[in-house]
């Protein structure tokens, strides 16, 4: 037993002090706590390059760059030299009504690096809050513009797009709403671009990718097109596993959006910076949006920050007299944070990040591709340096896994072989079961193979004890 001040940690076998503390004191984030009260949390130490390294000294290859953020890799001491100086000259101030010199600089080279008039930065302190955001100021938007009842949102179906009250009203998972209850009211949801599971377009994306982009006009005819204030949509989205959208689909989305006067949002806190080959994924793919939210990527996960990015057109009615957005952050636009994200941006530039995804993007698809040769594989799907792979119980017919298997499958074995093989990666089943990939954007061939051979032995013995 450790005592100090009023905290009391048990030690116990199989614990280390630091796992007991654990237990004892940590809530983590979205993770069952019974079973970490008998099994030891597995502590990860340091990191370096594309590798993560526990307290047992095990060597494992970072395969989802922490959590889609590491993009410029780990132990880039430049970026802790960035905070350090940040810190010492000043550490912190708000951004309200005045700000700093990293802040505006960042903002800056945003609205610099975002397509078309997408030229106001609003900053907060991650993807969320940035989601939170964007609804907010469309709401206030269509207030302020003489159509005070446009407050709805369509998005879609097994979308994941935060965890506040509002932006988890965005999301379309049904069971991560659940236990929150009544959420904000406005959200609704239309099909999503899962072109694996269309067989009635069959190989026709263009044809699929239509029909998915009229499901969003259908949602806003029904609700009412003097109700519906934005659509708010990933350019990839990411749960389910790498839903890519189809050719056409986007474009028919901005004029859908339009046709009702209803704001594009491009949910791009996974998507931007690179993780597809360019700053903000919406450039890739071709539309024009009215407002991105964007995070992780942003800092290469070296200090907390997000923004929302809005175009003239939104910004406009907050010019006017005595109007304002009484919304904010006391971390949104954190002068450490913002120092780190301009310095991280200049490693892009320097190593050319962004093309490298570009150059190997065919690769990594190619390689996670030979998993399609064991039977649990049923999909391989993905773009840039963002891809899943579908797990069924039967190829020929697509069959998913029944609740029991899935629990065995996607919470019991594949999390914890995975890092024991030696890869941290992530297995889902908020849809069907899927193990997502997205590793640091200074990752090759080399950690492609290494994937793809931790990949294959695992899902090899998985598929022996199924």
């Amino acid at each position: 037993m450790t005592t100090t001040a009023n905290v009391t940690t048990e030690t116990s076998p199989g614990f280390s002090p630091l796992q007991a503390a654990s237990r004892d004191h940590l809530w983590m984030h979205f993770s069952r706590m019974a079973p970490l009260q008998e099994r030891p949390a597995r502590v990860i130490d340091h990191a370096e390059g594309v590798y993560l390294y526990d307290d047992k000294g095990q060597k494992i290859l970072d395969g989802l760059s922490g959590l889609f953020v590491v993009q410029a890799g780990h132990g880039r001491e430049e970026l802790a030299a960035a905070a350090a100086e940040q810190a010492k000259k000043l550490a912190f101030f708000p951004n309200w009504g005045m700000t700093t010199e990293p802040v505006i600089r960042l903002a800056e080279r945003l609205a610099h690096e975002a397509p078309g008039t997408l030229n106001r930065v609003f900053f907060t302190s991650g993807g969320g809050e940035a989601v939170e955001s964007a609804w907010k100021v469309a709401k206030q938007y269509f207030k302020l513009t003489g159509k005070p009842m446009k407050h709805k949102v369509i998005s879609r179906m097994s979308a994941y797009h935060g965890t506040t009250q509002g932006a988890l009203a965005i999301t379309g998972l049904p069971a991560m709403k659940q236990a929150f209850e009544p959420l904000t009211p406005g959200g609704f949801r239309a099909a999503n671009t899962d072109f694996y599971r269309a067989p009635e377009h069959g190989d026709d994306p263009v044809a699929f990718g239509l029909w998915a982009a009229n499901r969003i006009e259908e949602a806003i005819l029904q609700e009412g097109p003097d109700t519906v204030a934005a659509v708010v949509l990933e350019p990839v989205q990411n749960s389910g596993g790498c839903f890519t959208p189809p050719p056409g689909y986007f474009q028919r989305v901005r004029e859908i959006c339009d046709t009702y006067d209803v704001l594009l949002v491009s949910d791009e806190v996974i998507c931007a910076f690179g993780r597809h080959g360019t700053t903000f994924a919406c450039e890739k793919f071709g539309y024009e949006p009215d407002i991105i939210t964007c995070a992780k990527g942003m800092s290469s996960g070296y200090g907390p920050i997000g923004a929302m990015i809005a175009n003239e057109r939104v910004m406009a009615p907050f010019l006017e007299g005595k109007n304002f957005f009484p919304h904010g952050y006391t971390f949104g636009g954190h002068p450490v944070s913002a120092a780190i994200s301009l310095v991280n941006l200049d490693i892009f530039e320097r190593e050319g990040l962004n093309q490298r995804v570009l150059d190997n993007e065919g690769a990594l698809g190619s390689t996670l591709g030979k998993l399609l040769d064991l039977p649990i594989v049923g999909d391989v799907r993905g773009d840039g340096y963002f891809w899943g792979i579908e797990l069924v119980k039967d190829k020929a017919s697509k069959q998913t896994f029944d609740a029991a298997e899935r629990e065995f499958l996607i919470k019991q074995y594949l999390p914890d072989a995975l890092m024991d093989n030696g890869l941290y990666c992530r297995p889902d089943d908020r849809v069907n079961p899927v193990i997502q990939v997205a590793p640091p954007l200074i990752s090759g061939q080399a950690e492609f193979d290494e994937m793809e051979q931790i990949l294959r032995k695992t899902l090899e013995d998985v598929s022996a004890l199924l």
